[in-house]
């Protein structure tokens, strides 16, 4: 396996989390769900921080 893959795969996983420690992830969660920068946070608490989960989480 190349490391070029090993980095795709890396940057895939990452994309599919929400890091609720950087400002500028939470900013864009928010933005992207029409919801506030601290909901991001609580969802990320209540349901993990799978980028799918937060955003199920949210909608509700």
């Amino acid at each position: 396996m190349s490391n070029s893959n090993q980095s795709d795969r890396g940057r895939a996983q990452d994309r599919a989390k929400v890091a609720a420690g950087q400002d500028y992830e939470v900013r864009y969660e928010a933005e992207k769900t029409g919801t506030s920068a601290g909901a991001v946070k609580d969802a990320v608490k209540k349901a993990g921080n799978s980028r799918d989960a937060v955003e199920k989480h949210l909608k509700h």
